[in-house]
């Protein structure tokens, strides 16, 4: 079991070694950047539909609050006017329009928290992203040639132009 597992790790590491020689880090930064730009824009759209959400709970907040103006003035008719039966059904929608106006409420509350914790964590990607595009434009600068390009330089140096050197080499040691 142990020469499987061996021969598993050793095929799984030459498969990750030719990955890594095929993927292009220019590529596979700019594709980071692209994932990054699709999330935070992503983010923002549930924001605003957060926010078009809380507005449309606020109408209906509002509109249930109008409501309960409206009951309280039937009641006192009501009371006025000894219908009792009357009042009892405005009291029992009052008490109906209450419930859903703390439901909503509390919907509300929900949302913005949400909202919140949502704009908090799409100011940290916005963040991110900028200095990940800063980052690339430095290493996608190709008018500027870091020293990371001269690691893998494969010159070669002629014996003549080692003779030539060595007799420079000497002449300037022997004159001094």
């Amino acid at each position: 079991m142990t020469l499987i597992a061996r021969l598993s790790r050793l095929f799984q590491a030459d498969l990750h070694a030719l990955l890594d020689q095929i993927e292009e880090p220019g590529q596979l930064l700019k594709q980071s950047i692209r994932d990054m730009e699709t999330a935070i824009a992503a983010d923002e759209r549930q924001i605003r539909c957060l926010e078009d959400d809380r507005q449309l709970l606020s109408s209906k907040l509002g509109h249930f609050t109008g409501s309960l103006v409206d009951l309280e003035g039937k009641l006192s008719l009501c009371f006025h006017s000894d219908k009792d039966d009357l009042a009892r059904l405005l009291v029992k929608q009052k008490l109906e329009i209450q419930q859903a106006t703390q439901v909503l409420t509390e919907k509300i509350a929900i949302i913005k928290d949400r909202a919140q914790r949502l704009i908090q964590h799409l100011a940290e990607r916005k963040s991110q992203l900028a200095a990940m595009k800063q980052k690339a434009d430095v290493f996608l600068d190709e008018s500027n040639p870091c020293p990371a390009h001269w690691e893998h330089f494969t010159g070669s140096v002629r014996d003549e132009d080692v003779e030539v050197a060595f007799l420079y080499e000497k002449q300037k040691w022997g004159e001094s």
